[in-house]
């Protein structure tokens, strides 16, 4: 007889709702979506502008409330928490990734990478080298000390990416991550971003609306009427 059971799943969206007033009006912009994401899987959000896509990332990643439905981390009913238990899930299990890097513009490339690993209790030794880890696999590591004034736009997106990954996350969340950079370097960035994604065997979701890099991951969604559809490539 086999005991072992099976891992949970880093993410489940489970009839997920949720609605906002505009004056005397209610626009419901999800409607009993569903979404499961697998460990290793990069899924590719496509959707038009105005649909719900940063809401839905924003639920998956604790950011807000469903008004009905279940978001599930790790097993968990993320309902269930109260906003220290969410806090901790978010810093410890949810990378995010955003279209502008937010760095921090005082700290160095390293330090930005270093900052939210000693936020999670990681001695600084411990956070310098996983930094270095990090950004050495993204190519950076002669931008270490370098401050993100003096980085490119694509330097500086993949220390964002490095700086989400820190923490080891289950899940990584990235809202259009390669939006502001040019070809060729949306491409380069995205080939690290897939390739740590891969080796990191983390469950991604990744909101774009460049179909060339949505055919590259492992499938595509869509939300239509609130719910979130899986479309081939043609249809997106």
């Amino acid at each position: 007889m086999n005991d072992r059971t099976t891992p949970p799943l880093p993410l489940q969206l489970e009839q997920v709702s949720r609605s906002y007033r505009s004056g005397e009006e209610t626009l419901r912009v999800l409607d009993g979506a569903d979404l499961v994401l697998h460990p290793g899987e990069i899924v590719a959000l496509v959707a038009p502008s105005g649909t719900g896509k940063s809401t839905l990332l924003h639920l998956a990643g604790l950011l807000e409330h469903p008004d009905a439905g279940r978001v599930v981390i790790d097993g968990v009913d993320a309902g269930r928490l109260n906003d220290a238990q969410r806090t901790e899930i978010r810093r410890d299990r949810i990378g995010f990734v955003y279209q502008f890097h937010h760095l921090l513009a005082e700290f160095t490339a390293r330090e930005n990478v270093i900052l939210p690993q000693m936020i999670a209790g990681v001695s600084r030794r411990h956070a310098r080298a996983r930094a270095d880890e990090l950004l050495g696999a993204f190519g950076l590591s002669h931008r270490l000390d370098h401050l993100p004034g003096k980085l490119s736009g694509g330097e500086k997106q993949r220390v964002a990416i490095a700086r989400a990954l820190a923490n080891r996350p289950r899940i990584l969340l990235a809202d259009e991550p390669t939006g502001n950079l040019d070809v060729q370097t949306s491409d380069t960035v995205f080939d690290a971003l897939i390739a740590m994604v891969r080796d990191h065997g983390v469950a991604a979701l990744i909101a774009t609306h460049n179909m060339d890099l949505a055919v590259r991951m492992d499938r595509i969604v869509t939300l239509r009427d609130g719910r979130l559809v899986e479309v081939v490539a043609t249809e997106a």
